[in-house]
C-alpha cells in the first residue's frame, strides 16, 4: 500500500505546483505541463506489462525494483535544475509508478481468501481513491509553505520503508508461471508502446492542440490505431504473449473493464472539473480547493470498509448499482450550483460523491478480479488498472473539450441579448458608471470599467451554465451505464469450510 499510495499521489500532487515550477525553472505553464504528461505516458505503457514482468522477475523482486526506481527518481526530480532533466526523471518515475499500482492490487487480492476479497479491495481502494483527493491538498500546502521540490523528496522515507517491508513480507507465489527473457515479444512491445503512448498523448493534449486541426494529433491518432491493432493481433497469435488478452474470455472481467472505463470517464473527469470550478468560478485558492475536496476523500475512506464487508456478504452487483446511482444523483445536485456558492454549498454533494465511490470501486474490483484464476491475477490487474487510467484520460479529454466549447457557445448566446439599447442593461451600466465617477474616476474611464464589469458578468454566467451542464452530463453517464451491471455474473459464495481452508486452517 505504501508503494501504491506514493505512485497515485504523485500523479496528482504535481498539478498544483506547476506555477511554482514554471517560475523557478524559467518556463511557461504549457512547457512545464509536460512534467505531468511525461509521467502519465510512462505509467500507461508499463501497466499492461505487469503480468509478463512479474513472471520474469518474480513478485517480490519486481515490486522491490519498482519501489527503488520510483524512490530514486523521486530524489532526482527533487534535485532537477532544468525542465528537460525534470521531464526525463518523471518518465523514469512513471515507469516505477506504473508498476506499483497493479502489483499492489495483485498482492492484496491474492493474499486474502475468496470470502474476504471485498475487504482486500477496500484496503486497495483507500489508496486508489483517497490518494488523488489528498494529492492536491498536500501539494497546495507544500507549495504555499515550503518549496516545490519537497513534493518529490517526501517520497524518500516512504519509499525506504516500503522497500524494507517488501523484502521482509511480500511472498513469491508458487503458482506464478515463470517466463524467460528470450520470450519477450519485441514487435508486440514496440506496437504497444507506440499505440498506448500515442493514444495517451492524444487524450492529454488533444484539447490544447485543437484536436484534428493539428497534424500532430492526426498522426498520433493514426499511430495509436495501427499500433494497438498490431499489438492485439500479436498477443492473440504468439506462443508467449506479452499481455495475455485471453483473460477477456471471462465475462465478468470483460464487463467489469467496460464499467471501469465508463465510471473512470465520470470519476476522473469530475475530479479535474471540480478544482477548475472551485478556482475559476468560486475564486478558491489552492488550499481552499483542497479543503473543498477533502470531505469527499474522508467520506470515501470511511465508506471503504463498509463497502468491503458488504461485498463479502451480499451480491456485489447491488452495492455497485447503489454507488453509481448515488454518484449520479450527487453530481446532478452539483449541477444546480452557481458562482455565489460557498464551501457549505459544495460540502454535502462532495460527501455523497465520496461515499458513493467506495460502493462502486470495491465491489466492482472484487467482481472483476474475482473472475480470473490466481495465476492470471498479475496480468489481469495490469489490464484493469490500465483501462481505469485510459477511461479517466478519456473523461478528462471529453469533458474539458465540452466545457471549453459550451462556455464559448453560452457566452455568444448571452452576449447577443446584452446591448446598451436594452433598458435594463443601459440602467445597470449608468448606475455603475455613476458609482465609479463618485469614487474619483473620470467619466470615460468609469464607463470603460463598467462595460468591462458587464462583460465579466456575462462570462461568469456563461461559465456557470457550462459547468452545470458538465456536472449533469457526468450524472447522465452514470445513470446510463447502470444497466451494464447486469453483465456481471452473480458471484459464487464460498462455503465456510472453503474459506477456512483458504486461510490454511481446518474446520
Amino acid at each position: 500500500m505504501l508503494g501504491m499510495i506514493m505512485a497515485i499521489i504523485d500523479s496528482t500532487i504535481v498539478n498544483v505546483a506547476l506555477d511554482a515550477m514554471a517560475g523557478n525553472l524559467g518556463t511557461s505553464i504549457d512547457e512545464v505541463s509536460w512534467v505531468v504528461t511525461a509521467y502519465i505516458l510512462a505509467t500507461v505503457v508499463v501497466m499492461p506489462l505487469n503480468g509478463f514482468l512479474t513472471a520474469l522477475l518474480g513478485r517480490k523482486l519486481y515490486y522491490a525494483v519498482s519501489i527503488c526506481v520510483f524512490t530514486i527518481s523521486s530524489f532526482l526530480c527533487g534535485t532537477a535544475h532544468s525542465l528537460g532533466a525534470l521531464i526525463f526523471y518523471r518518465v523514469i518515475q512513471g515507469i516505477g509508478g506504473g508498476a506499483l499500482q497493479p502489483t499492489a492490487q495483485a498482492i492484496l487480492f491474492e493474499s486474502y481468501p475468496a470470502g474476504r476479497r471485498g475487504q482486500a479491495m477496500a484496503i486497495f481502494g483507500i489508496g486508489a481513491m483517497f490518494g488523488p483527493a489528498i494529492g492536491p491538498t498536500l501539494g497546495g500546502y507544500i507549495v504555499d509553505n515550503f518549496t516545490w521540490p519537497l513534493i518529490f523528496l517526501i517520497n524518500l522515507p516512504i519509499g525506504i520503508v516500503a522497500l524494507m517491508m517488501t523484502l521482509a513480507y511480500v511472498p513469491d507465489p508458487h503458482y506464478i508461471k515463470r517466463t524467460k527473457a528470450e520470450h519477450l515479444d519485441w514487435l508486440g512491445l514496440a506496437a504497444m508502446t507506440a499505440g498506448l503512448a500515442s493514444l495517451q498523448y492524444v487524450l492529454e493534449r488533444g484539447q490544447h492542440d485543437d484536436w484534428f486541426n493539428s497534424n500532430t494529433i492526426i498522426f498520433l491518432t493514426t499511430t495509436a490505431a495501427v499500433g494497438l491493432a498490431v499489438f492485439i493481433w500479436r498477443q492473440l497469435t504468439v506462443e508467449h504473449p506479452l499481455v495475455d488478452l485471453r483473460v477477456f474470455r471471462h465475462r465478468s472481467f470483460t464487463a467489469g473493464n467496460v464499467l471501469i472505463v465508463i465510471t473512470g470517464f465520470g470519476l476522473f473527469g469530475t475530479a479535474l472539473i471540480l478544482p477548475l470550478f472551485f478556482q475559476t468560478l468560486l475564486r478558491f485558492d489552492a488550499f481552499q480547493t483542497g479543503m473543498a475536496l477533502m470531505p469527499g476523500a474522508i467520506a470515501t475512506a470511511v465508506a471503504m470498509p463498509i463497502a468491503g464487508r458488504l461485498t463479502d456478504k451480499i451480491d456485489g452487483r447491488i452495492p455497485v448499482l447503489f454507488g453509481m446511482l448515488l454518484f449520479g444523483l450527487s453530481t446532478w445536485w452539483m449541477g444546480s450550483l452557481n458562482q455565489n456558492a460557498g464551501y457549505w454549498d459544495v460540502f454535502w454533494p462532495r460527501v455523497w460523491q465520496g461515499f458513493s465511490l467506495a460502493f462502486i470501486f470495491v465491489p466492482l474490483s472484487t467482481l472483476t478480479m474475482g473472475a480470473v484464476g490466481r495465476a492470471e491475477t498479475a496480468n489481469a490487474s495490469g489490464i484493469y488498472n490500465l483501462l481505469r487510467q485510459l477511461g479517466g484520460s478519456l473523461g478528462i479529454a471529453a469533458l474539458t473539450t465540452i466545457l471549453s466549447r459550451d462556455q464559448t457557445a453560452n457566452y455568444q448566446s448571452l452576449s447577443t441579448g446584452v446591448t446598451l439599447s436594452h433598458p435594463s442593461v443601459r440602467q445597470a451600466v449608468d448606475q455603475m458608471t455613476q458609482l465609479l465617477v463618485a469614487q474619483g474616476h473620470t467619466f470615460f474611464e468609469a464607463q470603460r470599467l463598467a462595460l468591462l464589469e458587464l462583460a465579466n458578468t456575462v462570462l461568469s454566467n456563461a461559465m456557470t451554465i457550462a459547468y452545470d451542464d458538465l456536472f449533469r452530463l457526468s450524472a447522465v453517464v452514470f445513470f446510463a451505464a447502470a444497466p451494464l451491471i447486469l453483465l456481471l455474473k452473480r458471484p459464487d459464495r464460498p462455503t465456510r469450510s472453503a474459506a477456512l481452508h483458504s486461510r490454511g486452517s481446518h474446520p
